[in-house]
Formats: structure tokens, C-alpha cells, sequence
């Protein structure tokens, strides 16, 4: 189960997204790693953390 700071979080971006337009392709969370995943866009993937701070992944650059 995310936590109440991965979901916040997760409102935030994905309204971040939606206001560019960009169609979110994936929404993952991975229980044992305790990780949200979004991949949106062409190459736009996150990860949100536990404690509810994200970062962009260096994995879906062009």
C-alpha cells in the first residue's frame, strides 16, 4: 500500500502531467521496493518514494 506522502505526491504529478497533455502510458507500485512508477509522454518516467520525493529516471532519455 503507497504511503500518504507517495499519494500526495502522486496527485501532484500526475496533474503536472495532464497539464501538459501528455497521456500517461504506465502507473506501477511496486510492493516490494515500496515505489510508485509512472512512465508518461514519449520519455518521461518517475519514481515516487516512500517518503513521498521523486526523481526522473535516466532509463527512458532518447
Amino acid at each position: 500500500m503507497p504511503t500518504s506522502e507517495q499519494m500526495l505526491a502522486c496527485i501532484r504529478v500526475c496533474q503536472a502531467l495532464s497539464n501538459l497533455y501528455l497521456d500517461i502510458h504506465l502507473f506501477r507500485f511496486d510492493a516490494q521496493r515500496e515505489e510508485l512508477y509512472i512512465l508518461a509522454g514519449e520519455t518521461i518516467g518517475l519514481t515516487i518514494f516512500k517518503n513521498g520525493l521523486w526523481e526522473f529516471d535516466d532509463d527512458t532519455e532518447v
